[in-house]
């Protein structure tokens, strides 16, 4: 069995994670580190783990996390950065849901963080996370960079008509919509029930941190520097990301033609699914799973793809990609313990 610790149990996505390895059949959950509700059980802090899950919170410590043969650490931006190092001269491999140790290159992370990196010379040997681009990677890897729930349903949807060719890299604008539970569970006048509910709205235009991931990976499709046009939006759901990604294309194509690059990139990767043309996805066909649907639609008047991609946020956003990754890392069929359709309802 693979003794885990949950570092930030009791946020969104840690206790997506808790969720999915206490069902999981090779995880032992040893570990649930939380500050604010340490000596409670995880069934008083979320009651839907009665009869499931009796586990007491405790202070994140690092000397019980080293009997774990890997953590996760699903805590704020910045806080991972100050025990991950330990973690990692402790024995552990660590798979990082903030965005710590998703770049290549400091520089980058301060300028869009707004703090320096303590550690960049871990981000040498950080592999990014998205393992449907960089299997073999994570399966040698002891620390991950998990991507983020926006750019894991961007970067999938662009990258291979960027790879192909056929897109042409300049000009790519990315319009997406994301759940409230994005925001994460701390309180905020933003993401109350009646500022939220009925009410669709524009955020961050041309600053969310994610823009930078996005275009990271982008550029490594298309060989070159990207630069995109990426605007989020809040919607009034719990789950779900829609990216609705243009990309103008460098030859006269039809969406028959580009669907089929898309299938023929994925055709092997279970948790991607390319719909048939004609076809687009929605957020209730992936909420509660690790699945990302892809459609693509040409706008042959303009000589445009439209590529339209949905994933659950806190799944394939983070939590289940996590559990994907630690798969990957540890020998196992990387579809252990997620193979489960949607909510749908």
């Amino acid at each position: 069995m693979i003794k885990t610790a949950v570092l930030g149990a009791t946020g969104y996505a840690g206790i997506e994670l808790v969720r999915l390895l206490s069902n999981h059949p090779e995880a032992e959950l040893e570990l649930l580190g939380s500050k604010s509700y340490a000596g409670q059980k995880i069934s008083e802090v979320y009651q839907s783990f009665e009869h499931i899950l009796e586990k007491e919170c405790s202070e994140v410590d690092l000397n019980k996390a080293a009997k774990c043969d890997v953590a996760f650490t699903a805590l704020p931006h910045g806080a991972s950065k100050s025990v991950i190092p330990s973690l990692l001269e402790r024995g552990l491999k660590v798979i990082d849901l903030s965005g710590d140790y998703r770049y290549d290159s400091a520089e980058v992370y301060e300028r869009w963080y707004g703090e320096k990196h303590s550690s960049p010379e871990l981000l040498e040997e950080s592999v990014y996370g998205l393992c449907e681009l960089y299997r073999d990677k994570v399966k040698q890897a002891r620390l991950i960079g998990n991507p983020g729930c926006y750019t894991t349903c961007s970067i999938l949807g662009a990258y291979p008509l960027l790879k192909s060719g056929i897109g042409n890299a300049e000009n790519v604008i990315v319009d997406a919509k994301s759940g409230v539970t994005g925001a994460g569970r701390g309180l905020g006048l933003a993401y109350h029930f009646c500022e939220c509910t009925e009410n669709t709205k524009a955020y961050k235009i041309a600053t969310h941190r994610h823009t930078s991931e996005i275009e990271q990976e982008l550029s490594h499709a298309a060989g070159k520097d990207v630069m995109i046009s990426f605007t989020p939006h809040l919607i009034p759901q719990k789950r779900g990301i829609l990216s609705t990604i243009y990309i103008n294309l460098n030859k006269p194509s039809t969406t028959e033609e580009i669907t089929q690059i898309y299938k023929d990139f994925y055709k092997d990767e279970f948790f991607v699914r390319v719909k048939d043309a004609g076809n687009l996805p929605e957020t209730k066909h992936v909420a509660g799973s690790n699945f990302v649907d892809i459609g693509v639609c040409v706008d042959e008047r303009l000589q445009r793809a439209v590529v339209v991609s949905a994933i659950d946020n806190i799944v394939k956003g983070a939590a289940g990609q996590a559990v994907q990754n630690m798969n990957i890392m540890f020998g196992l069929d990387e579809k252990t313990g997620l193979k489960n359709a949607g909510f749908y309802l």
